[in-house]
């Protein structure tokens, strides 16, 4: 049995971390907020975004002209995984990294043999992780949750779309957190270039005839395309940006609750502990004042 000074010892050492993960608690639920508000405004502006952006894509004859939209032969590929800086959020990095890992081992396998899978990580953790498994990666993207704005983002998603556009790469998909609510996050995995096609059908095409290409068609391609393709990546980053403080806060709620009962156990096993030695302290007393009446 453990002695009543290690038994104290860890019970101030159990109750300092509850303090910490408390306060980390809270401090993840402040910053929650405003990141949940930052992803709930940003969602309907991508996605009608990037529904213009997929239905002009599927305009006759423009998907040629838009070398964002070309299908080739798939001989390199880029992956954008989006995890965090920071640690202490339960499973939200690793999820992404298994997602990776999964995705590779599916579609790539044959490429990854041959050195052609590429990734740039977003997070301090991704970037970790596979810089330790000797992964090719373009660019380094560790500092961008600490002053997460469109234009730190853009900078990433403009080489993910320069790597495409001369060729280099032939695909490039995107992994990260989607934020449903604080106890859950769903990991997606989407195809980020080329851009895919409306997959509507036959009214697609009535549909569009009801844009009006101002000032050209020519300039919209040139325009509006990369700004749509750099919001889906940003609303990626925010996405997870609010899943990790999610995650986070659940955490260190569910460590908050465990400390509690750890505690609970160490008073409990303190008191049986100082009631033995009580107990064991009358006993010799006992013991000595009955040896000394029988020695008289």
């Amino acid at each position: 049995m453990a002695s009543l000074k290690e038994v104290r010892n860890r019970i101030v050492s159990v109750g300092s971390t509850q303090q910490i993960t408390k306060a980390m608690k809270m401090v993840a639920a402040a910053k929650l907020r405003r990141a949940q508000d930052n992803i709930i405004r940003m969602r309907p502006y991508a996605q009608r975004l990037n529904n213009i952006l997929t239905n002009l894509s599927s305009v006759q004859g423009e998907a040629g002209q838009n070398v964002y939209a070309q299908k080739r032969d798939v001989q390199r590929v880029l992956i954008i995984a989006v995890t965090s800086d920071r640690g202490l959020c339960g499973a939200f990095n690793s999820n992404v990294m298994k997602a990776v890992n999964n995705l590779i081992n599916e579609r790539y396998r044959d490429l990854q043999a041959a050195g052609n899978v590429e990734i740039m990580a977003i997070g301090k953790k991704g970037h970790e992780y596979f810089q330790k498994r000797n992964f090719t990666m373009p660019g380094d993207y560790t500092g961008v949750f600490g002053k997460l704005s469109f234009e730190t983002v853009r900078v990433a998603a403009e080489e993910a779309m320069e790597g495409f556009r001369t060729g280099y790469y032939d695909q490039v998909d995107i992994v990260y957190n989607e934020f449903k609510n604080v106890a859950t996050q769903i990991i997606r995995t989407e195809q980020f270039l080329p851009i895919q096609e409306s997959v509507e059908e036959q009214g697609t095409a009535q549909a569009e005839s009801d844009y009006i290409f101002e000032p050209s068609k020519e300039e919209i391609l040139e325009q509006l395309i990369p700004k749509s393709l750099k919001i889906q990546v940003y609303k990626a980053v925010l996405e997870s940006n609010a899943s990790e403080h999610g995650a986070r806060m659940t955490a260190m709620d569910k460590a908050t609750e465990n400390a509690g009962e750890l505690l609970k156990q160490l008073k409990l096993t303190y008191n049986r502990t100082r009631q033995a030695a009580i107990t064991t302290e009358i006993l010799e007393i006992v013991g000595g004042a009955e040896a000394l009446a029988a020695g008289r």
